[in-house]
């Protein structure tokens, strides 16, 4: 009798699981959260590769999203200017935003610290391993908290090493530097003004029509591509490479911390492993990038020179002092430095003893050959 019933038993069974599914079918789709839509604005011009780093994250979190989730980027300007991010995120005019950092320099000089200057030798991926494991992301929590910020910071994008500018005729000496008129932000504002030079920190829509102007005579922004973007190639034919003011930069993306919170835990995952992918694919289309304008550039004419190691050490020289006065002025400037510091010790010298001299096998490879 009890083997006869089993099968009809497993069909009733059977029958019962199906139903209950499609009656919960309908529940779960009522459930879900509605479609969420976050308006960003980038601190740079449309047709800058920085604004596509913005969109390459922003598509990141919508594929990744499927819908529920939809970030749309605007340039810089189309709602508040590049300098008033941070407060329009925080205030909520804004959803979220891209930028760096540095921008916010005004407002707490510590926050420079996050790619402005030498980073006691630590370069911009080193700075981002401190940032997230040596306690910099507790640090800048900490400075905006100080500040009413009611935002939520993802740092990423590790910058290749900016140049020192561009200028009318190239620096020879560190003499060259004084009394120009030159576009810098940052704590590389205080550094070029212990050199000598008259600053004036301009975001990046406005740089290359002021050196056409001749409102400035010299400026840096970033990257050859960017440079080559906005137009610099246009207005001055000398690009000094390597510098230390800006040696060590990265993005940073912006969320309005309300709305940020009001998200599922799994968008948030999404938004926090596209940070990531978003980071190391900057990375590498930097790479393309830059080494395609570059060389670009050199064929258009313009003259690339190496930065005098006299001008570098000035400022090494500079920075020293900058960082001296602004930690004694600043306890949270002074946390920051003793954190990287810390961390930069023991990583930079991991880092130089186990380097190989890649320029070596450059030379090698590509050098001119000896007679």
């Amino acid at each position: 009798m009890t083997d006869m019933k089993t099968p009809r038993r497993r069909q009733l069974l059977k029958g019962a699981a199906v139903a209950a599914g499609a009656m919960s079918a309908p529940m779960l789709a009522t459930a879900q959260t509605a479609p969420v839509s976050f308006r960003f604005q980038s601190t740079w011009p449309a047709k800058d590769i920085f604004h596509e780093y913005a969109q390459d994250f922003a598509k990141k979190v919508n594929d990744m999203a499927g819908g529920r989730l939809k970030i749309e980027v605007l340039p810089a300007g189309s709602v508040v200017p590049a300098f008033q991010l941070l407060e329009a995120v925080s205030k909520g005019t804004l959803d979220g935003g891209h930028g760096v950092i540095a921008y916010h320099y005004g407002k707490n000089s510590a926050l420079a610290l996050w790619g402005s200057g030498p980073g006691f030798g630590m370069d911009a991926n080193m700075v981002l391993a401190w940032h997230n494991y040596g306690g910099g992301k507790a640090l800048v929590e900490e400075i905006y908290k100080s500040l009413n910020m009611d935002v939520v910071t993802y740092l990423y994008g590790p910058m290749p090493t900016q140049p020192l500018g561009w200028f009318k005729k190239p620096i020879a000496k560190v003499d060259d530097m004084k009394g120009l008129k030159f576009r810098t932000v940052g704590l590389a504002v205080d550094v070029f003004t212990e050199m000598g030079t008259s600053v004036n920190p301009l975001p990046g829509g406005e740089i290359v029509p002021a050196l056409d102007r001749g409102l400035i005579d010299a400026a840096e922004f970033n990257n050859a591509s960017s440079d080559r973007i906005l137009g610099f190639p246009d207005v001055a034919k000398n690009c000094m490479l390597q510098s230390f003011h800006q040696s060590g930069e990265q993005f940073e993306i912006l969320f309005n911390k309300t709305k940020y919170n009001a998200l599922p835990q799994e968008l948030r995952s999404i938004i926090d492993y596209a940070v990531q992918a978003s980071s190391a694919d900057m990375s590498w289309k930097a790479i393309e990038r830059n080494s395609t304008d570059y060389a670009a550039m050199k064929k258009q004419g313009i003259k690339f020179y190496k930065t005098p190691d006299a001008v570098l050490r000035a400022q090494l020289a500079a920075w020293d002092k900058t960082i001296a006065k602004k930690a004694g002025e600043n306890p949270l400037f002074q946390k920051v430095l003793d954190s990287q510091k810390e961390f930069a010790q023991r990583a930079g010298q991991w880092q130089n003893d186990y380097s190989v001299d890649f320029k070596m096998a450059y030379n090698h490879y590509f050098g001119a050959k000896k007679a």
